[in-house]
């Protein structure tokens, strides 16, 4: 093609790919999303129940509820003309795979082609779809709708072990799979929270809890207090959350279901940041001495269970060596 045959060719046009996401609400776009839509000489929808649409209307954008061909919408934006494509949820790909098709016969000239994010998910915006994913699961798996609070308390405990294992294990894929798996005993339990007839809670009120808990007991970061330690921030938290609980004993709230030596050292741990003087009983029995370790282990900043899982994980290794 010579100089004067490219200075008189048609110019192709160009087409505009707009992706929204559907966790942000309709009508927030961007602003160059808004520039693309109020200069485009047509504006495509493939979906006429796309909830962007009323919004779009009401700016004043005409929107034409279409599904052009790749070659149709080559077409369309033949002479220089803009179109802008408002992507359904799916984003497309039949329109795309056939503009990539029709590009790579070269055949006709192609217009230019712009992927433009008109909205963009917040963090933790994927927290949304798990409670839509977990709404329809409660309300259409014959398993699932029948789970009570009760029958799933096994699962959380399982759960938090796995992750544990994970954790220490180092995996960064298990960790993140076994994290989504304690997250689900959450957002399943709120999910049977709502159908109690007395006192049902959703999943936003236990987040609104933890939310106002933290806040509460953050003073030195969303109040007036001051914290440059690890341990004065501890000395915070232990004063809050004694005006809040209003306890009689340093023992209420430890829950006996836990692990023995996990029990013995929290424990010893209330006992210790109580500066209560209390002795060890006295008892004869391997009981008494694994008190007696666990203690020892919490007075020295150790982590009894997480030190016997590492020892034991140690013996595993020998026995698999010895197995051959």
């Amino acid at each position: 093609m010579n100089a004067t045959t490219a200075d008189t060719a048609p110019d192709p046009g160009r087409v505009v790919l707009l992706t929204t996401s559907h966790r942000v609400a309709p009508g927030l776009l961007s602003w160059p999303a808004w520039q693309a839509l109020r200069t485009a000489d047509r504006v495509l929808c493939a979906d006429g129940a796309h909830p962007q649409l009323p919004y779009l209307r009401e700016a004043g954008i005409r929107v034409d509820e279409t599904a052009p061909t790749a070659e149709e919408l080559v077409a369309v934006c033949a002479g220089g003309h803009t179109v802008v494509v408002v992507a359904t949820g799916e984003g497309e790909p039949a329109l795309t795979d056939g503009l990539a098709r029709l590009a790579g016969s070269g055949r006709v000239p192609m217009p230019d082609l712009e992927l433009l994010p008109a909205s963009y998910d917040l963090p933790g915006a994927r927290l949304l779809d798990l409670v839509q994913v977990m709404d329809r699961i409660r309300a259409e798996c014959p398993w699932s709708s029948q789970r009570t609070h009760e029958g799933l308390a096994k699962y959380a405990i399982e759960e938090a072990y796995e992750l544990v294992e994970a954790i220490e294990d180092g995996d960064r894929d298990e960790l993140r799979e076994e994290l989504g798996d304690v997250l689900l005993q959450v957002v399943f339990h709120a999910r049977i929270a709502e159908e109690d007839p007395e006192a049902p809670f959703s999943v936003d009120d236990v987040a609104g809890t933890i939310v106002d808990k933290l806040i509460h007991r953050h003073p030195h970061v969303f109040g007036e207090e001051t914290a440059t330690t690890p341990e004065e921030v501890r000395e915070h938290w232990l004063r809050t959350k004694a005006v809040e609980k209003q306890r009689t004993s340093v023992t209420e709230g430890v829950p006996l279901g836990q692990p023995g030596l996990a029990l013995a050292a929290k424990l010893a741990s209330r006992v210790r940041t109580a500066g209560l003087p209390v002795p060890l009983p006295a008892g004869e029995g391997v009981g008494y001495e694994l008190l007696a370790l666990a203690v020892r282990a919490e007075s020295e900043g150790t982590d009894p269970e997480a030190a016997l899982r590492a020892a034991a994980r140690t013996y595993r290794d020998a026995i698999r060596e010895v197995e051959g």
